[in-house]
């Protein structure tokens, strides 16, 4: 599953740098996590580091867009391939 924040965001910018896909971005009234970007931290962290860094507890999984460990990590390995072809 990719991760979700929910309208208690408080908008303290402390999740968006955490993201090491940048799936996390400033939406219209709140921030808001890009679920085709969102790995759950899978090849980066051991847990999610938006989950662990908000002071609000307002980022569980988004319970519309489930995946599994294995999905994960192949969407992690695209993301870095994506990210090594822009870079070069």
């Amino acid at each position: 599953m990719a991760l979700i924040i929910t309208d208690d965001c408080i908008n303290c910018d402390v999740c968006e740098p955490e993201c090491p896909n940048d799936a996390i971005y400033m939406g219209p009234e709140i921030y808001e996590i890009d679920p085709h970007k969102c790995t759950e931290c899978v090849g980066h962290f051991n847990e999610p580091q938006c989950q662990q860094v908000c002071p609000v507890a307002c980022i569980p999984f988004n319970p519309a867009w489930r995946e599994t460990p294995e999905q994960l990590q192949a969407k992690y390995e695209r993301l870095q391939a994506e990210a090594k072809a822009k870079a070069s």
